[in-house]
């Protein structure tokens, strides 16, 4: 609570943080695996052994000014105090900015508007399964392991080649009505851990992953972008998979996109963001920026993509693909997470699942498929050494580390209308950074930003004037994956070219904010953190930044299970069948070679609906 205090004290609209955040912040780490509760406590503690020292009595007994003092001392101190502040204010600024009132005296909206709920056709019914009662062995054609962008695509298109199909997702079917638009509860509802995973290295990095049917479809922005045509000619060339060539997936891409409707975002749903971003282009004369291509062709803007559309105008695989699965005849087990592969002489035929309540589900099948995504497709094999052959399983990780900027204009931006994420700058693509919006709710974007106090709070109270933007790295960085006490461990560290990258996009991005009229640009750069003129460009130019100095987040692991047509370097082939284990695929984007440099939703689906082709020869041979 003192924490809470100093670091989101009154404002002239908004009260102070107090034992309300800090008992959010307990109830969502309460339900976090020991070892965050415990570093939580730690942190506490520190803070206090620090205040003692300093002020010869404890935090909660310092003075506001005190506690504010220390705390700036650790925000821009060395890179581990900065790091542990971070992981210490984050959740209490998510706490304390989700408050209806505050949004209401802000003029944006807090809550989704309602949606009713349709009536389920009768196969989704019939056909989802939740919360099994008993034990239960069923058998199928092909069992897929795990409902995103892989396995509802691969399972679709099998069923509906007449296979028999089941799904098996761990995560729990939510429609519509369920999303609130909220990132509290949302984060709790639809994401790992509640959005906890992160990479540990020279800079800690979070790596929200979807836990959910839809997986992380179900909460990303959207954006749609196919492979660019020379990352395919590099993965013809350095693995052999002259199958993916351009033309010849173009195909797959085709099908993909029109079964999620895929269109440029209107320009009356871009909002302030794209209004500025826009201006700015124009005014340093780029050339190649505008509205991006989703796959919400009925989007009404509300600006909640990462937690689910309320209105299912985004057509994730929730309300696309799996339901087209089940309507031509594919079954579906949620809430049943799969804790063996079964390997018989050598094939895989099948898998078993326990529910929360202890039960076991078999399912017996003439292949498998695994599609858990990059971080968990991995650990899945792991623990019972398929796919080791070549030690590349767990490796080859590539996330395109993100960051963002936040811009203060003294027009109304009203960042809440409009597409999160609509508008794109294309200009650096070649060089490896695409510009994509991103703006997210009110607490999450007080997160994007170091400051705490009342710097931080004027801020906040200003939201209606704030604009958003961010980018990623088409990174060289790469990192690995394994398990450690069932939970993932993930290693990642960036390179000085992608730190180089970084630092160039924020540079970037500032000039374009200030081309457009900003007056401030909060960066995610520590000791650059609040950019007024060129003057603090000029200075960010000339200093070394560090890993450690940024403030990253990735939505995009990738490459754990990379395909390849050479056993000794790659995990699957270009079949996406493993190379040791017959029977077993990977369609995910683990088994995707390298780093893509866009979003790799629509990469993923087209290799899953080629990869279909490929499972349902050898299934019917």
């Amino acid at each position: 609570m003192a924490v809470a205090e100093a670091a989101l004290p009154a404002g002239t609209l908004i009260p102070a943080a107090g034992e309300l955040a800090a008992s959010k912040v307990e109830q969502f780490t309460a339900g976090l695996p020991g070892a965050v509760e415990f570093g939580l406590a730690g942190l506490l503690r520190g803070i206090d052994a620090q205040s003692w020292l300093v002020h010869r009595r404890s935090f909660a007994a310092s003075s506001q000014s005190q506690r504010l003092a220390l705390l700036e001392r650790w925000r821009q101190g060395d890179p581990v105090r900065r790091l542990m502040l971070r992981a210490l204010v984050s959740p209490l600024k998510i706490a304390h900015f989700d408050d209806p009132a505050l949004y209401k005296h802000l003029g944006c909206v807090y809550e989704a508007a309602k949606v009713k709920g349709e009536a389920k056709p009768a196969y989704m019914r019939d056909r989802v399964h939740a919360n099994l009662d008993e034990d239960l062995a069923v058998e199928a054609d092909v069992v897929v392991v795990g409902t995103g962008a892989g396995g509802a695509v691969v399972g679709r298109e099998l069923a509906e080649q007449g296979l028999a199909v089941v799904f098996v997702e761990e995560g729990q079917y939510h429609d519509r009505t369920a999303f609130t638009g909220r990132a509290f509860p949302m984060q709790q509802l639809l994401y790992r851990r509640g959005g906890s995973t992160f990479s540990v290295g020279n800079v800690a990095i979070p790596i929200p992953i979807g836990q959910s049917v839809g997986g992380s479809t179900t909460v990303n922005s959207g954006t749609c972008y196919r492979t660019p045509d020379r990352v395919l000619s590099e993965w013809a060339h350095d693995l052999g998979l002259t199958e993916l060539a351009p033309d010849k997936l173009a195909p797959y891409f085709e099908r993909v996109e029109q079964v999620l409707g895929v269109e440029a975002a209107r320009a009356s749903l871009l909002g302030g963001n794209g209004r500025v971003i826009q201006r700015g282009c124009e005014a340093l004369g780029f050339t190649k920026h505008g509205p991006l291509k989703r796959n919400a062709p009925a989007c009404d803007g509300q600006g909640v993509c990462v937690f689910g559309c309320p209105t299912d105008a985004k057509r994730s695989t929730n309300v696309s693909y799996i339901p087209i699965a089940l309507r031509a005849g594919a079954e579906l087990f949620t809430g049943a997470r799969v804790t063996r592969i079964l390997v018989e002489h050598g094939r895989a035929v099948g898998v078993v699942a326990r529910t929360p309540s202890g039960h076991a589900l078999t399912v017996r099948a003439k292949a498998v498929v695994v599609a858990c995504g990059a971080i968990m497709t991995p650990l899945l094999l792991q623990q019972q050494g398929l796919g080791a052959a070549s030690g590349q399983l767990g490796k080859n990780l590539s996330i395109h580390p993100a960051a963002g900027a936040l811009a203060e204009f003294a027009e109304q931006i009203q960042p809440w209308n409009g597409i999160p994420q609509g508008y794109a700058i294309e200009d650096l693509h070649d060089e490896g950074i695409l510009f994509e919006g991103a703006m997210v709710p009110l607490e999450l974007t007080m997160g994007m930003t170091q400051l705490i106090g009342p710097d931080l709070v004027r801020l906040a109270e200003s939201f209606g004037h704030v604009a958003s933007f961010g980018f990623m790295i088409e990174d060289t960085s790469r990192g690995s994956v394994h398990s450690v006490r069932g939970q993932p461990m993930i290693r990642y560290s960036l390179t000085n070219h992608d730190v180089a990258h970084v630092k160039r996009a924020v540079d970037v991005l500032a000039q374009i904010f200030f081309a457009a009229g900003a007056h401030a640009v909060y960066a995610p750069i520590a000791g650059h953190d609040v950019l007024t003129s060129e003057a603090d460009l000029v200075r960010l130019r000339r200093s070394q930044v560090r890993p450690w100095d940024l403030d990253l987040s990735a939505y995009h692991p990738l490459g754990t299970a990379r395909m390849g047509r050479d056993p000794s370097s790659s995990v699957v082939g270009p079949d996406h069948q493993l190379h040791d284990v017959p029977g077993l695929y990977v369609v995910d984007g683990a088994a995707v070679p390298s780093s893509l440099g866009v979003n790799p939703q629509v990469t993923i689906m087209a290799l899953a609906t080629r990869a279909a082709e490929q499972i349902a020869a050898a299934v019917g041979t």
